[in-house]
């Protein structure tokens, strides 16, 4: 199951979702992302004033299954990070796109965007990969 893909995200082809507001970016895993994982055990998140790049690691995420770097969708500094998922796990097991965001992004271009995928082309993607 693909799971719910919204259509005003950008996605990268790691599975990440970033909501743009102007130039705050909130970054999450998407419903895919998690329900190929299953049950995410632990998370690393970067420290608030950590500078990320677009297409590099910023985290690690585990599961039960499999461990996997988490990917900058765009270049940045982390101005806050979800203390409620590094606190509690099920937020991101269980809503992945909504309270289980992970970081929030000040984005040094808009240029970046078009590296990133819309939801037709994520749906795409995802369909493909089942």
């Amino acid at each position: 199951m693909a799971g719910h893909v919204p259509e005003e995200y950008y996605y990268t082809k790691d599975h990440e979702w970033a909501q743009v507001d102007e130039n705050i970016v909130t970054v999450g895993i998407t419903e895919f992302a998690q329900t190929q994982l299953g049950e995410v055990v632990f998370v690393e998140l970067p420290e608030e004033g950590q500078k990320v790049t677009q297409g590099q690691p910023f985290g690690v995420i585990e599961s039960v299954k499999a461990a996997t770097d988490l990917y900058a969708p765009v270049s940045g500094t982390v101005i806050e990070v979800n203390r409620n998922v590094e606190n509690d796990l099920s937020f991101l097991n269980d809503d992945p796109n909504n309270e289980g965001w992970l970081i929030r992004i000040e984005m040094d271009t808009e240029k970046e965007l078009v590296n990133l995928m819309r939801s037709p082309d994520y749906k795409k993607l995802i369909a493909e990969a089942k």
